[in-house]
């Protein structure tokens, strides 16, 4: 999920006042036009997936054996690459992560402007991070977090010249240290080519210099034409198995935000996280690193339930969805400003290496 433009994690200037009116105008508008369709969208959501089906699912007894497998990850803020965090934060993500089995932080880098440009201004400290990140915890990887808003007056996937400055802009994340390029452009419609010959063009680069390539993905469909009919709102954009299996050949790592749901229940989440892991493991090949995105995060928004949608309820879907499998998988945690000890609570307790 691409943090608000008004959040504390992008490192972006303050607008001047007036811009900032009209920006939050528009947001408003947006949003109550996406809580509108939200709100017809989710009654399709939650008939077509069967809500009963889903509160079954997700109240079986899951195998609490099943565990971190060492792929977890971690998202986290532009503090971290702008001048605000130090070594003594290093120090204490350190202490907190050693042992729980995260093996991937995606720290946000960018974003990228609209016409697909990177400027290095926006994270100062990068190379420092790495460098720090690599010696306190040098079995972590340290992936650049990179995307924007993909719309007709924002960016535009379909342009090969903004496409080839996004390009340009992973050179320079490269040459910063870091171990990979994950990106995060949203809403990023099923089928979209454009982004996948992004992808086959970023691998090229990331291969070369022996990096990742690693997507943030929306969540995968359920049932044959629920994407089509949930599409009319970018709140419940989702992809297909078959252009998830695509994306996935273009990838080495794929993280789905499984989250922002709209289900009121937090045992219908654990079973909508169940099917979400189930279909998903038969769209992402063995050789590409799968992920399922835990809310570690607070925000009210139209399409979430916070006391539905928790990482203990995350766990108890991954787990179940796990159940008679030998693959193993990772949770990615969003997001580090916003998590709470709870939050880190059940992960470790529920999840991580540690318990």
């Amino acid at each position: 999920m691409i943090p608000d433009m008004d959040d504390e994690s992008t490192g972006t200037t303050a607008e001047p006042a007036q811009q900032k009116k009209v920006a939050r105008w528009r947001r408003a508008v947006r949003r109550g036009l996406w809580t509108l369709a939200a709100l017809l969208t989710l009654v399709v959501l939650t008939a077509g997936a069967g809500f009963g089906t889903l509160v079954v699912r997700g109240s079986g007894s899951p195998d609490r054996s099943i565990r971190s497998s060492g792929q977890d990850a971690y998202w986290l803020g532009h503090a971290w690459v702008d001048g605000r965090k130090t070594q003594a934060d290093v120090d204490a993500l350190a202490t907190q992560l050693t042992g729980t089995g995260m093996r991937d932080l995606f720290v946000h880098a960018g974003p990228y402007a609209d016409d697909g440009t990177l400027d290095p201004a926006l994270r100062p400290r990068a190379a420092w991070l790495v460098k720090a990140l690599h010696t306190a915890l040098p079995e972590v990887r340290v992936q650049a977090w990179l995307g924007n808003v993909l719309a007709d007056d924002r960016m535009d996937m379909s342009s090969a010249a903004t496409r080839a400055r996004v390009l340009t802009g992973v050179d320079g994340i490269l040459a910063d240290g870091f171990d990979g390029v994950h990106y995060d452009f949203e809403p990023s419609a099923n089928d979209d080519q454009n982004f996948v010959d992004l992808l086959a063009a970023t691998r090229a680069k990331t291969r070369a210099h022996q990096a990742l390539l690693s997507v943030a993905t929306p969540r995968v469909e359920l049932l044959p034409g629920l994407g089509l009919a949930t599409g009319l709102s970018p709140v419940y954009l989702q992809w297909t198995p078959d252009y998830m299996r695509q994306v996935a050949g273009h990838v080495d790592q794929i993280a789905i935000m499984a989250y922002d749901s709209g289900l009121p229940s937090e045992k219908a989440y654990a079973g909508y996280v169940r099917r979400q892991t189930e279909v998903a493991l038969t769209a992402v090949p063995d050789d590409v690193t799968l992920l399922i995105g835990a809310p570690a995060y607070h925000d009210k928004k139209i399409n979430r339930y916070d006391g539905a949608e928790t990482v203990s309820a995350s766990i108890t879907g991954v787990q179940l969805a796990l159940a008679g499998t030998s693959r193993r998988i990772g949770l990615a945690l969003y997001v580090d400003f916003d998590a709470t000890p709870a939050d880190w609570a059940a992960y470790e307790q529920g999840w991580s290496r540690k318990a």
